[in-house]
């Protein structure tokens, strides 16, 4: 082989090189969009401690059409910690009437779905703001597994929860039954029409969960 061959050769070897490892990036970037039930931790140093006189916080959420989500996005905004998504094992149908469906079942059978949420050292937060969507006039029944893992008894907590015209029916009562020994604060309830641009209505109540 001439060193012009080998030249050429030389080419079109590093140009697959460089197509294949193009080729992996965006499949990595593909993967990092889906869903990341860990924790999500503060990007600045000490964040978590940051409300409360340097008491460690966490949020927790579970959302189906994401209205809950906007809401614990910007609590976190305002209150720094830690996020974490409750992500069912199984996920629900984007189906409306399936999920509704589900979800009836599940309640009825006071089931308890497996998720896929996972949290190192629950025991290290001092404050939980714990929010979901009302079904069926209650929580989620992965919200109810999410309470059954990770105890909240001493610990204070701070319900919000969106809703569809329903209010808050039994996602207070319950929630309360269910996680016995905790310290509540007064809880925050958003239609899920205004819950993504309720930031003064959050800031409201953020100030009151800190007394």
């Amino acid at each position: 082989m001439n060193r012009r061959d080998f030249l050429k050769l030389a080419g079109v070897s590093l140009l697959s090189l460089a197509a294949l490892t193009m080729g992996c990036g965006s499949f990595n970037a593909a993967k990092a969009d889906a869903p990341a039930p860990k924790v999500k931790q503060s990007t600045s140093e000490g964040a978590s401690q940051n409300m409360n006189n340097g008491k460690k916080i966490l949020v927790a959420y579970f959302s189906w059409s994401g209205n809950t989500k906007a809401v614990a996005e910007e609590i976190h905004k305002q209150v720094g910690g830690d996020i974490v998504e409750i992500v069912p094992a199984t996920p629900y149908s984007e189906t409306y009437s399936v999920t509704v469906a589900k979800a009836k079942a599940e309640q009825a059978a006071n089931a308890r779905p497996a998720i896929s949420t996972k949290i190192a050292d629950f025991e290290q937060y001092d404050t939980i703001y714990l929010g979901y969507p009302n079904w069926w006039g209650s929580m989620p029944m992965p919200v109810a597994t999410f309470i059954d893992t990770y105890k909240m008894s001493g610990k204070k907590v701070a319900p919000f929860f969106t809703h569809g015209g329903g209010g808050v029916q039994r996602c207070m009562s319950d929630l309360k039954a269910r996680a016995q020994g905790a310290n509540f604060t007064d809880y925050l309830c958003l239609s899920g029409s205004s819950a993504k641009n309720s930031q003064g209505e959050i800031t409201s109540w953020v100030k009151k969960t800190q007394n």
